[in-house]
């Protein structure tokens, strides 16, 4: 089993800056993929950012040029800076994890955090 547990989520105001941390433990597999997806009460459930093992990095349309993903291995630890935030970033920000990106990718990871939430005011 893996455990991922996300924090940093925070209320912000429109152009700030937040940091999100997503610490993993448990039998994490070598080349997990780990990423960002968040949930909003207008949009299904969409990839904000994923990142593999080896560093390569995939973005959602929305976020790029703004957001910036990364992790630490030897923490087992994945973090999201994101900066230049819009309202229309608001929702829960879900840290997952799994060995294939394609599934990553469409959302059905196998290991999902509990999410933490992050709220940009107007």
């Amino acid at each position: 089993q893996v455990k991922l547990v996300e924090s940093g989520g925070d209320l912000v105001e429109t152009g700030g800056s937040l940091r999100l941390s997503c610490a993993a433990s448990g039998r994490i597999p070598n080349l997990a993929v780990m990423a960002w997806h968040r949930q909003t009460p207008e949009k299904q459930r969409e990839l904000v950012a994923a990142i593999t093992a080896s560093g390569t990095t995939d973005y959602g349309a929305s976020v790029t040029g703004r957001f910036t993903i990364s992790r630490d291995n030897a923490k087992n630890t994945m973090y999201l800076q994101m900066n230049s935030l819009q309202p229309e970033d608001t929702g829960v920000y879900y840290c997952n994890l799994d060995i294939s990106l394609l599934q990553v990718r469409r959302g059905t990871s196998r290991y999902w955090g509990q999410g933490t939430q992050v709220t940009v005011s107007s």
